[in-house]
Parts: structure tokens; C-alpha cells; sequence
């Protein structure tokens, strides 16, 4: 099932997916029935803000959560599993695995790693140990940081007067 919850976090071109109507054509195997019509828009539940990211990953908890199925694959993206899922780090292609823990946070969807994948970092042990919250100067756009208007993206570099 394809949702638009669990795709990147910024608005850069390598973070934003095809309009539904083109990605259809380009992948005519997939129901693209249940993806948000909003979808590929950084609007929203998608904007590329703490807040957004923040909803947008209780949103996507919530809809695991509530999935009749025991066992669950999630395809995505490392940034948004690590800033609106986990604070856990993926390497490409690296997975872990968690559970809902019983009765603890606030909103019910906290989650708690295998002790397989933790101890390891990761199932396949290519993923960085530990905990990782979120940081406003790496992970969310602020407006003191100087940014590529055109791709939302956060520059490095502070610009210079000459």
C-alpha cells in the first residue's frame, strides 16, 4: 500500500515524488488509489517544518498502528524514519525493527527497538548506534539559517558581503 506519509522530508527535487497522475503511468503495477491527492505537494502534513514532520510522523504511527496485520514492512526514506519515526539512523538499505511499546508515551505510539537491531545498529549492522534527536541546524529549516530558495535547502555556508 503506498502512502504519502512515509515519503522524504524536504522539498529538495531528489526528496519530492511524481504528481500521482505521472507516477501511475511510470509504475502502472501500484494502486496509487489511497495516496493523498496532496501528494507531492510540502504542504500541510508534508510541509518540511518541525511541526509538520512532527505531525506527519504521529499520523503515520497512528495508521501502523491501527493495520490489522502482526507483521509489518515499512519502505522509506531515512530522514523521515529518523526525524519523524525513530531518532534512529538507517543506512541505505538497512532496516530495524520496533514495536509499539504497551502504555508508555503520551499519544500511545512510542516505539521500541528490537534488542537485535539496536545492539547491532541495525539488522544489517551498517547503521550508526543510538538515539539521534531531532536538531534544528541539520534536520529542520530555520530562518536564521541561510537556505537555497529554489530547493529549500539548508546552506552551510553563511553568505558574505563584499
Amino acid at each position: 500500500m503506498l502512502r504519502a506519509e512515509w515519503q522524504e522530508n524536504s522539498a529538495k527535487p531528489c526528496d519530492t515524488g511524481l504528481p500521482i497522475l505521472e507516477a501511475s503511468k511510470e509504475f502502472p503495477e501500484f494502486d496509487w488509489s489511497s495516496v493523498d491527492p496532496l501528494y507531492p505537494s510540502k504542504t500541510g502534513l508534508y510541509e518540511f517544518t518541525r511541526q509538520g514532520l512532527k505531525r506527519r510522523g504521529i499520523e503515520a504511527k497512528k495508521w501502523l498502528k491501527a493495520r490489522p496485520e502482526k507483521v509489518i514492512a515499512v519502505v522509506s526514506h531515512s530522514g523521515f524514519l529518523r526525524v519523524g519515526i525513530s531518532s534512529t539512523r538507517y543506512e541505505n538499505a538497512d532496516f530495524r525493527i520496533f514495536d509499539f511499546a504497551e502504555g508508555e508515551g503520551e499519544d500511545g505510539l512510542e516505539l521500541v527497538e528490537w534488542d537485535i537491531t539496536e545492539k547491532k545498529g541495525g539488522g544489517l549492522g551498517k547503521s550508526d548506534k543510538g538515539h539521534f534527536p531531532v536538531l534544528d541546524t541539520d534536520d529542520i529549516p530555520n530562518a536564521e539559517i541561510p537556505r537555497d530558495k529554489e530547493a529549500g535547502e539548508i546552506v552551510k555556508e553563511k553568505p558574505t558581503t563584499s
